[in-house]
């Protein structure tokens, strides 16, 4: 697979990562589906897919447990990013950037990860309770420990609209300026997709300009741009898009001219056989040579059909029909 780089350190990955979240958090079955999910990582390595991208309060922990299953026996072939900063509660998500905490959490996640380091270790969320500087201070003191190798910071969390996501991004550029300042920042983590462009304006460039990866999360728009969805499908009550504005039927019905131009543009590709989540991803990867695309999957056939993007290459016709697409209806606005 085509390698690109992560931040200044030219840190080398697969093009395509694989989001590991579903495998144990946020989607229906993702409990049930453990061994599955293994044969799903090991089918990305054997294709080249090295990031795996987890965090801690995936399940909570039971992610980087899977994980660490693989990792034991093919930690040279893996990028390993993991998170820190959120606390799963009985009811509620908190931030936690203590310091102390930090530390405490990276050893644990290395004990479920069976691994000595973690190539990139991401700020899920700054505490308001804590300055961003301190949180990340103890972070880069996990890089000179040789705990880990370079850090992220994650900004993941606008719940679609584009006056939601500029919001966001005006606040992560705002603690991008302020962690700069303390040790460098490798790579940030936030949605990008065709029906979620807003980092395109100002957090992209930001990260362009200095030489800072781009993790694209949720390029598929939460399983919508692959096309393989209907109008009215029910969400079991565990999985995130129940919840998700997008995702109620007269959403997912007023967004299909979105999969419809997906759909125009895998048509016109050669011999045929692109997939309309192909192309969706393709179009993240055309993004720029710092932009890695981390769609989440938890079964092997996905994982396969999304390596494939990266031999999809869009025309500067289909870029500019993808770019017309009408914008998605459905935000927290």
């Amino acid at each position: 697979m085509e390698r690109r780089t992560i931040g200044a350190g030219a840190l080398a990955v697969g093009a395509v990562g694989l989001g590991c979240m579903p495998m144990s958090w946020g989607y229906s079955g993702s409990r049930q589906r453990g061994e599955e999910s293994l044969r799903a990582v090991h089918r990305a390595l054997d294709l080249g897919v090295t990031l795996l991208d987890t965090a801690d309060m995936y399940g909570p922990f039971t992610n980087e447990l899977l994980l660490g299953r693989v990792l034991r026996e093919r930690r040279a072939e893996a990028f390993v990013s993991t998170k820190v900063g959120l606390l799963v509660g009985d009811q509620h998500i908190v931030a936690n950037g203590r310091p102390g905490y930090v530390k405490r959490a990276c050893d644990a996640s290395l004990r479920r990860l069976q691994t000595d380091v973690i190539d990139l270790y991401q700020l899920h969320r700054a505490d308001p309770e804590v300055p961003v500087e301190e949180t990340w201070g103890a972070m880069a003191e996990l890089v000179q420990a040789g705990k880990v190798r370079a850090l992220g910071l994650c900004a993941v969390g606008a719940r679609g609209g584009r006056r939601s996501g500029a919001r966001l991004h005006d606040a992560t550029l705002r603690q991008l300026q302020r962690v700069q300042q303390v040790f460098p920042v490798s790579a940030v983590e936030a949605e990008l997709s065709v029906w979620s462009p807003e980092a395109l304006e100002s957090l992209l460039p930001w990260c362009a300009a200095r030489g800072v990866g781009f993790l694209a999360a949720m390029p598929l728009g939460n399983g919508f741009l692959s096309g393989t969805l209907t109008p009215g499908e029910g969400f079991e009550p565990d999985d995130l898009r129940a919840r998700h504005p997008r995702f109620t039927a007269e959403m997912m019905a007023a967004n299909q001219p979105i999969v419809a131009g997906l759909r125009r543009v895998a048509g016109r590709q050669g011999g045929g056989g692109v997939t309309v989540a192909q192309v969706a991803l393709a179009w993240v990867l055309a993004q720029g040579r710092h932009v890695v695309p981390v769609p989440g999957t938890k079964q092997g056939r996905w994982v396969a059909e999304n390596a494939g993007a990266v031999e999809v290459r869009l025309t500067a016709e289909d870029l500019a029909e993808l770019g017309q697409l009408p914008a998605a209806q459905g935000s927290w606005d």
